[in-house]
């Protein structure tokens, strides 16, 4: 029987969340540097207590955010960073090691925008793909899959402002938000203060009212300003890595 077959689906995300930024700091802090070549699966496997289908889900990140090259054969190999088509937004701005409060003092004016626009341009089928989205979010128990619906009802109001160049500012900082959400959405003491949001934006939306959903937005996204505590101050990377290890040691029932 495989070893996954004893990883509840929510400890796997959450040991590939661990695992892959463990990987993703070393390679981009030079503690891996360029055209080492990584352990193998079974040895990734052994090396971090994990199936080798968390490690293949891992090796699949690293190789779609450009930080490795898997040859066929021969193995996982880190790839230069170093020249602009490799080097993502993403990491450009975790070298400047960001804040959780630096991330909402940035999403606030963006998102407040994207939504006023939505409110006034969105299709009917994308107001039926934000509810979606937050259905998915509501309904998830695995913390996983419920940041990721979090995190896809915000692209689609994104998407629905009829703007590439601010629909494209926000998925710059997708993976620091899912981060974010991540933590949000399995903190019961952030998390039930926001229940009401999506949903209040949501109504704000249908009715076309765009002076209520950028308050409704702007309301949302402020409220881990009252609820963070400490970690507000934090740098996004220590906040998640944080998070993520507790809930690894005790996860949401």
């Amino acid at each position: 029987m495989p070893a996954d077959a004893f990883e509840p689906p929510a400890h796997r995300g959450l040991l590939t969340e661990s695992i892959a930024r463990r990987l993703q700091n070393e390679i981009r802090s030079g503690a891996i540097p360029v055209g080492a070549k990584l352990p193998s699966e079974r040895e990734l496997a052994v090396q971090f207590g994990a199936s080798r289908n968390v490690l293949r889900e891992v090796l699949r990140r690293l190789e779609a955010q450009h930080l490795i090259e898997v040859a066929p054969g021969r193995g996982s190999f880190v790839i230069d960073q170093s020249t602009a088509d490799a080097r993502s937004y993403d990491a450009l701005y975790r070298a400047g090691r960001p804040t959780v409060r630096q991330l909402i003092e940035a999403r606030i004016p963006l998102e407040v925008e994207i939504v006023g626009l939505a409110t006034e341009r969105a299709t009917d089928e994308q107001v039926v793909a934000m509810r979606a989205a937050n259905d998915v979010m509501i309904a998830a128990t695995d913390p996983i899959i419920k940041a990721r619906a979090d995190l896809e009802f915000h692209d689609t109001i994104a998407a629905a402002a009829g703007n590439p160049i601010l629909w494209t500012m926000l998925s710059s900082i997708s993976g620091m938000m899912f981060e974010m959400m991540l933590r949000s959405n399995s903190d019961p003491s952030i998390a039930q203060p926001g229940v009401p949001h999506h949903p209040e934006i949501l109504e704000a939306i249908t009715a076309r009212d765009a002076a209520r959903a950028r308050n409704h937005m702007r309301e949302h996204l402020s409220l881990a300003l009252r609820t963070y505590g400490a970690d507000l101050d934090l740098t996004l990377d220590a906040m998640a890595a944080k998070h993520i290890a507790s809930l690894l040691d005790h996860p949401p029932s």
